[in-house]
């Protein structure tokens, strides 16, 4: 699906959408209740099921199987993003009320990341057919590796785009409301551009995503190489991420066989690219069916055989939200 007015059309509904999530309905800062975050997690999947049966009826069964299928993945892949989030905002001790602003920025961003990364994956496999074999070969690899990982440690210290910002502009000690930036006066005087902890939150979020973006984007180029599908499954996993996290912060970590499922969903969609070398293709029908059953089965797992509740160790502050700013 390459006609212009399909991308333009598209890209005015994400513009909608992001400003009447920021300028109308959260244009201040406060905290989003479940049941909010409910009725926009309805309102971002109705559209894009609304979205789906466009697909189907218009560019075929097809297509509007491979749009549900690689939904269905990045969707999956955006909950375990969420484990990631409450750690980031656990370990900075963000406040409640501020956590939806990071959150809208942080989709922001990815939305033009993931725009940009799709773009170079669909020229890759466009320029260089074999490529598609070494995304399979990674997520195979990354589908291997999330089964027999520990569980997500946050070591903000070791992240390069942190350090560089903490190197370029220096932090202040506190929250300074929802603001990611603030002009400080030094003791000589002068202001100084400052960020704020809030920023440093937004960074952390912001590589988090392309770290997972790295795995889920090859993830739907194994359902269809069709850059228009790749892009709109994507963004609408995104638009519902921020809903989601106020939906089930509280109670994800009872879905515990649900990482399980998704490395089971990555090394099969990673198999199912390199097959092709041998001329095997799994019809897109089947994929939907075992993505489906995979994940039904981690949840009902989950619920069936509910994790013994550890005693964690209360969060410590990070010595760098707490750090003067440099003069």
């Amino acid at each position: 699906m390459t006609q212009l007015w399909l991308w333009l059309g598209f890209g005015a509904f994400i513009a909608v959408m992001l400003a009447v999530d920021l300028g109308i309905v959260n244009r201040k800062a406060r905290v989003i209740s479940v049941r909010e975050a409910a009725r926009w997690t309805a309102v971002v999947v109705s559209t894009a099921a609304a979205f789906n049966s466009w697909i189907f009826l218009a560019h075929g069964r097809q297509s509007g199987l491979e749009f549900l299928t690689g939904y269905l993945i990045e969707l999956a892949l955006s909950v375990d993003n969420i484990f990631v989030f409450i750690l980031i905002f656990s370990y900075f001790r963000v406040p409640a009320v501020y956590q939806h602003r990071v959150l809208f920025w942080g989709i922001f961003g990815a939305l033009v990341m993931r725009g940009m990364m799709i773009a170079a994956g669909w020229l890759l496999i466009e320029r260089f057919h074999w490529i598609i074999y070494v995304f399979g070969a990674f997520l195979v690899f990354t589908g291997i590796r999330m089964a027999v990982q520990d569980e997500t440690e946050i070591e903000p210290e070791a992240n390069p785009v942190l350090r560089l910002v903490r190197r370029l502009l220096p932090v202040t000690s506190t929250y300074e409301g929802q603001r990611f930036f603030v002009r400080a006066r030094l003791g000589d005087g002068t202001l100084r551009l400052m960020a704020t902890p809030l920023a440093v939150v937004l960074v952390m979020v912001e590589t988090t995503d392309l770290v997972f973006a790295v795995d889920s984007i090859p993830a739907v180029f194994a359902i269809t190489t069709d850059p228009f599908l790749v892009f709109t499954s994507n963004v609408f996993a995104i638009l519902g991420l921020r809903s989601l996290y106020f939906l089930l912060a509280g109670i994800i970590e009872k879905f515990h066989f649900l990482k399980l499922g998704l490395a089971v969903v990555l090394t099969f969609v990673g198999v199912k690219m390199l097959i092709t070398y041998f001329h095997v293709e799994i019809p897109v029908g089947i994929s939907l069916a075992a993505v489906g059953a995979v994940l039904a089965l981690s949840v009902i797992a989950s619920l069936a055989f509910p994790k013994a509740a550890e005693a964690h160790a209360p969060v410590a502050r990070p010595s760098s939200s707490r750090a003067r700013p440099h003069t």
